[in-house]
């Protein structure tokens, strides 16, 4: 045994040597430079926000098969990543992909589409690059903020969906991807290989963008507020009381649109992680059902709440407004903007009615369950209950500085919101949408009426009644016809066109089809003034309570004086603003006539407004600046004619100048011979 140990020892001491003695690289050589060797060259990735898009497994195709390529219909996987490796935080992140092969997005994590579509959403719809915002990762932030933290500096978009007409190498990558925010710059995409599934670039500040202000906490980088956006509506959810399982959120929609407005609002949101409204007050839900929290999560983890009393568990609930006897109900109303029916003015109209607010006890879910995990609703979506009331298009909610309310005991001090999330939402006008009213003018120089436009607000495809042209122009109308239906003034028309000896068409014109017509009648013209006479005509079968008109008058807007039966105000940009007076702001709906025989009576109001020239010397009013360019009614832009009636018949205005040069030279032709 002994033996042995040292034949071990005499084996193991060389080694342990070779061990023991310093390396060159670990020991300072004499002589030379002590310096620390360079440091390595830096990384050459990406130091400003690197897009990724990758397809999982490419696509596969699906039923139904069809012989056309461009046609055939595959599935695909895929992931977009938005990781921020540089210096600034980046707020509300959306990326920007621009798709190549009419995807359809069937479903989405971890994000939502920007514009609040519903799925599935056909990426074609959007003109450019289809826009997705992180939810609820709505910030990334940088790097040395968080010790590189990928949950707090990257965001991802988990899309499923359908695409079409694939390549062969089964790898339809996007043509483009950038960022929403215009501060940065992203270069094109580097071309993919046959089978390449990914594509990057890397997006870095731009130099030359001046950047807007933003309000900075730097004790808590993740409470980087942006500014308010700006909008036709502003829907603001603030928190005001937090706590770990639940929070009470105050929703205000404030009107900011010069001239619209809504009726009997429906607005409506998207749970994202899995929230459900226990109770509300100054609104309600239009479906009251527990439903969805009895056989979901919610019941599992919340075993002891009575969800008997639970408002609503839709993932994407629609909330009305209460109407104004609930006010001062204490367990419903009782909260400042409520209970107007969901009517919210313009301010020119009502400043005190431009906003609408409620209030909502919102149960969380895990893994949200303390006090400062708060994420807001997302899609936001609202629209009226008129017909006249526009179309909105929302945003996606913003962080932004908390709200300060007064203190509800008068003392001179303001109470904040825990947080405050804002959205913008637009009233948006699509090409193909119709005018819900139009206009007819007149004057007391000319006997005929100049009609509203043929299918002003669009013709039905299902027309009862006789055949009709829609492209025929309409025919010239006596007064009296005004005050009648569409439907009964063939024979007046017949009976006109031939006392004005005017061509009869065949078939004859289409029916504007308007809910609402308004009549604009030069009623004098004198050497100091004039006067017009606007009438409103209520074709509908619904009443126009709190009703607004606005007319904008390019050349006579300086010399407007006043409304002598409603009130109306200037209120800039050549735009003058009426409504009906006190107790007399209600333009009923059609009735019937005195007997069965008679026709259908329209509801009416109308006003005399004076004009003065001495603030518009030289003003032409027969000749076209006597009659607005633009005419609104509740908002809704109306259909106005192209030309005016004149001394002499009427004539096109753009083209009056044309015709007496066309005039001109062929007088000089005749004479001349030219």
């Amino acid at each position: 045994m002994e033996a042995s140990s040292k034949f071990f020892l005499l084996l193991f001491l060389p080694t342990l040597a070779l061990l023991t003695t310093p390396s060159y690289s670990q020991t300072t050589p004499t002589g030379g430079d002590d310096s620390l060797a360079p440091a390595p060259a830096p990384d050459p990735g990406c130091n400003g926000v690197q897009l990724t898009y990758d397809l999982w497994g490419g696509a596969t195709k699906i039923r139904p098969f069809v012989t056309d390529p461009k046609q055939q219909a595959y599935a695909f996987r895929a992931r977009g990543t938005v990781l921020n490796s540089g210096t600034t935080t980046l707020k509300n992140w959306a990326l920007l992909i621009k798709f190549k092969y009419k995807e359809i997005i069937v479903n989405l994590e971890k994000a939502v589409l920007t514009n609040g579509a519903d799925l599935p959403y056909n990426t074609t719809l959007d003109a450019n690059a289809t826009s997705f915002s992180g939810n609820p990762s709505t910030d990334l932030l940088t790097p040395i903020a968080t010790a590189n933290d990928f949950n707090l500096i990257q965001g991802t978009v988990d899309i499923v969906g359908t695409l079409f007409g694939a390549p062969e190498t089964l790898n339809p990558l996007p043509e483009s991807l950038s960022l929403a925010d215009p501060s940065y710059i992203c270069p094109p995409l580097p071309k993919p290989g046959n089978w390449s599934f990914s594509v990057t670039t890397c997006c870095m500040p731009d130099p030359k963008f001046k950047n807007t202000t933003i309000i900075t906490n730097i004790t808590d980088p993740r409470k980087e507020y942006k500014d308010p956006p700006h909008g036709d509506l502003i829907i603001s959810y603030d928190i005001t009381q937090a706590y770990a399982s639940s929070y009470l959120a105050l929703v205000t929609i404030e009107n900011k649109a010069r001239l619209g407005r809504l009726d009997n609002w429906h607005l409506s949101w998207t749970w994202k992680r899995n929230e459900f409204i226990y109770s509300m007050k100054g609104a309600y839900p239009i479906d009251v059902d527990a439903t969805g929290c009895i056989y979901g999560p919610q019941a599992t983890y919340y075993q002891n709440l009575d969800f008997s009393k639970v408002l609503n568990c839709q993932r994407s609930p629609v909330i009305l407004d209460l109407p104004l006897s609930h006010y001062n109900n204490t367990e419903l109303g009782r909260i400042n903007h409520c209970c107007r029916n969901g009517t919210i003015l313009p301010e020119a109209m009502d400043p005190t009615q431009t906003k609408s607010s409620f209030q909502m006890q919102v149960f969380k879910m895990t893994p949200d369950l303390n006090i400062t995990t708060i994420y807001p609703p997302a899609s936001f979506k609202i629209a009226g209950g008129s017909p006249l009331n526009p179309d909105y298009t929302c945003g996606a909610p913003v962080r932004v500085a908390p709200t300060e309310f007064p203190d509800p005991s008068g003392l001179e001090s303001n109470t904040s919101a825990f947080a405050t999330w804002k959205l913008a939402c637009n009233i948006t006008v699509s090409k193909d949408t119709k005018p819900k009213c139009c206009v007819t003018f007149s004057g007391f120089y000319n006997d005929s009426v100049i009609p509203c436009s043929t299918c002003a607000c669009g013709c039905p495809a299902n027309r009862a009644g006789s055949t009709c042209s829609t492209t025929t122009p309409p025919m010239l109308l006596p007064p009296e016809a005004l005050l009648v239906p569409f439907d009964n003034r063939t024979a007046k028309i017949k009976a006109w066109a031939e006392l004005k000896h005017l061509p009869l068409p065949n078939p004859m014109p289409c029916a504007d089809y308007c809910g609402v017509s308004i009549n604009w009648h030069i009623a004098t013209d004198y050497n100091k003034g004039w006067s017009a006479r606007i009438t409103l005509f209520n074709w509908d079968q619904v009443d126009f309570a709190n009703w607004f008109a606005a007319i904008v008058m390019d050349d006579a807007y300086d010399g407007y004086e006043k409304m002598y039966s409603f009130n109306g105000t200037a209120v800039g940009n050549s735009t003058i603003f009426m409504q009906g007076l006190e107790g007399l702001n209600y333009l009923v709906k059609m009735s019937n006539g005195s007997t069965s025989s008679d026709p259908m009576v329209p509801g009416k109001q109308q006003t005399v407004i004076s004009f003065t020239k001495k603030t518009t010397p030289g003003i032409n009013v027969i000749g076209g600046g006597g009659f607005p360019s633009k005419v609104y009614f509740n908002g809704d832009e109306c259909s106005v004619p192209t030309i005016f009636p004149q001394s002499a018949g009427f004539r096109n205005v753009a083209s009056v100048a044309h015709q007496v040069l066309v005039a001109f030279i062929v007088s000089l032709v005749m004479i001349f011979g030219l």
